[in-house]
């Protein structure tokens, strides 16, 4: 079975030309190894795909026949994923939530408030 249709088919991506493209992209890989979407898929091999800033492992158990139900992919696949990677993500989300971007414009009043509040706190220390 291809890469691409075995990553649609066990609901890593919604579509396969998503798959596909990721495939392409070098976001789906083989043993550290990128690898074409028509590359063909065995048991017991390792997968790496990169998604969402994520990088998961997948091993394969067995090869589906079509797209399987939700509660049925465990069959298929054993995802090995170093907890680490879901804790990267955690410390994502709390540097985006300073972050603004570089011409973004005049600051909102929330952070003009933020602003106001920094300057009134550093003042009270002195």
């Amino acid at each position: 079975m291809r890469i691409d249709k075995y990553l649609w088919c066990i609901r890593v991506f919604k579509t396969r030309s998503i798959a596909t493209t990721a495939c392409k992209k070098g976001q789906v890989k083989i043993e550290n190894t990128s690898i074409k979407p028509s590359k063909e898929v065995f048991g017991n091999e390792l997968i790496l795909v990169r998604k969402n800033q994520i990088n998961y492992q997948i091993k394969v158990l067995d090869l589906p026949e079509s797209r399987v139900g939700a509660k049925i992919v465990d069959l298929y696949r054993k995802d090995v994923t170093p907890k680490e990677e879901f804790e990267k993500t955690e410390l994502l989300k709390y540097s985006k939530d300073y972050y603004r971007k570089k011409g973004a414009g005049r600051p909102t009043k929330k952070d003009r408030r933020d602003i106001e509040g920094y300057q009134d706190e550093t003042e009270e220390n002195l």
